[in-house]
């Protein structure tokens, strides 16, 4: 079988909506009509990312613009790590928006990775490299208070691998995060957040400071959705970041501090030991 599988855009030059074979599944580019270059990356279904190439600065899914809000309110340019890379739409946005900046992407899908190269323009990013690897040995590989940034948004199709959300692998990103260094993970979840607690719990008993970012229905527990946790060693620019939340076209909460605390209450933290279990989109949910 070949690596196109099909193609619904011919043409000599530029992005081929289609779709293609990758590791984990079936990939697909669409493009998106209402913005000149702008295209969906989806993997059986289930959206991934959405790069516009003509405008890194646009961030079309509301959780990655979430990310987008902790990333302004960082000084830059930044040394960040990115477990998990699809479309690299945020490693895109931190060339455009804090030139200078250097970073990794560790993402183990190896023929998804050779698809984004090969029709999303990934080489053009300025000073972006990717290392095709399992996310966890690719973190483990770095040196102590080697990072600014370190990203964690790895799903394979709609699912979080369960080694990504565990104290151990918590404790080495704090290690290979500076003393000011932030941490941003991607969490989704439905009805309850019992899996989004058990994370909160685990990430603050690794770090002293966070915040969560989320649509207030999703933080309810109304509706399946995209949660942005972010922590650090040192206070967040928690005022900044929740400015920037509340304006926004589709405004999320900031809850930190005691609220935080009160929100994931006395829920579990994950291990190694122990098996960690990761929601599901329901079927009428993209899980973006």
């Amino acid at each position: 079988m070949s690596r196109r599988e099909s193609r619904t855009r011919p043409g000599p030059s530029g992005p081929q909506a289609g779709q293609y074979p990758v590791r984990f599944g079936t990939a697909e580019l669409v493009r998106d009509w209402d913005r000149d270059n702008a295209w969906l990356l989806s993997v059986d279904g289930v959206a991934q990312s959405y790069v516009d190439l003509d405008d890194p600065g646009h961030l079309e899914f509301d959780y990655v613009r979430r990310m987008g809000d902790v990333v302004d309110s960082l000084p830059g340019p930044l040394e960040a790590l990115h477990v998990g890379g699809g479309g690299c739409t945020l490693p895109r946005y931190i060339a455009f928006t804090k030139p200078g900046s250097r970073q990794l992407v560790f993402d183990a899908d190896d023929r998804l990775v050779e698809l984004v190269r090969e029709e999303l323009e990934l080489r053009s990013v300025a000073a972006l490299k990717v290392r095709v690897c399992d996310g966890r040995e690719g973190v483990a590989t770095r040196r102590d208070n080697s990072a600014d940034l370190l990203v964690v948004d790895a799903y394979q199709r709609a699912e979080m691998p369960g080694g990504l959300a565990t104290a151990e692998f918590l404790r080495d990103t704090a290690r290979v995060l500076r003393p000011s260094g932030t941490l941003l993970v991607n969490i989704s979840d439905g009805q309850g957040l019992k899996f989004a607690k058990r994370v909160m719990a685990t990430v603050a008993s690794v770090y002293p400071h966070a915040l969560l970012l989320a649509d207030p229905g999703v933080l309810r527990g109304r509706r399946f959705g995209n949660l942005v946790l972010a922590a650090s060693k040192q206070e967040l620019p928690v005022e900044t970041v929740a400015r920037r939340a509340a304006s926004a076209v589709f405004p999320a909460r900031c809850v930190s501090g005691d609220e935080l605390e009160k929100l994931f209450g006395r829920a579990e933290i994950f291990t190694d030991e122990t098996p960690v279990v990761t929601p599901l989109p329901p079927d009428n949910a993209l899980g973006l």
